[in-house]
């Protein structure tokens, strides 16, 4: 299965360095020198990693097929994949990829069926859990523990806390503006 791992950024110098926006927990082995990354792009291409290096703070890679700068330009904001086992899990229990979330079932705390999960956004503060509602809406729930208590994979279900205004934005509370105002 390919799973997306990375956005490749600009060039890095004159030698065909590129720099990497790193979509994996696990950067160091997903672009381990010999690598093998499929891009995004209709037809794929196929890149191969000649080698990687951490710069200030930044993962600079080397494809085999980006010798210079003009070749490492050329692949600027190509999302590239890596080939991972169906089986494979990320070593964190508390970890999950994207493809295991997407299709649970999601329930409250209280047992009631709330949707399922259809997709899993990725934004630099948390990820949030986008669950499409039994009446066809869709509603974005952050992926913390607070709001997420449960996953659990064996029995495809994600639990849910049951907070006014979280599932059902319509019923969220009104908060008052500033003090002695009264909700309206």
């Amino acid at each position: 299965m390919l799973v997306i791992v990375g956005r490749i950024g600009r060039a890095h110098g004159i030698k065909g360095d590129i720099g990497m926006i790193v979509r994996t927990d696990d950067p160091d082995l997903r672009f381990a020198d010999g690598a093998k990354l499929v891009t995004t792009t209709n037809p794929p291409r196929t890149l191969t990693v000649e080698s990687s290096r951490w710069h200030s703070g930044r993962l600079l890679v080397k494809f085999v097929e980006s010798p210079d700068r003009t070749a490492a330009e050329s692949l600027r904001n190509l999302e590239v994949q890596a080939e991972i086992g169906e089986d494979e899990r990320p070593e964190d229990p508390e970890e999950y990829y994207d493809r295991e979330l997407i299709g649970l079932k999601v329930r409250t705390t209280t047992g009631d069926e709330a949707g399922e999960v259809i997709d899993v956004i990725h934004l630099p503060s948390q990820d949030l859990l986008e669950i499409r509602r039994p009446a066809g809406n869709a509603v974005l729930v952050p992926l913390v523990e607070e709001l997420v208590p449960e996953i659990d994979l064996d029995a495809k279900y994600v639990t849910v806390a049951d907070r006014p205004g979280l599932l059902d934005p319509e019923g969220a509370e009104v908060v008052p503006s500033e003090p002695g105002d009264a909700a309206r």
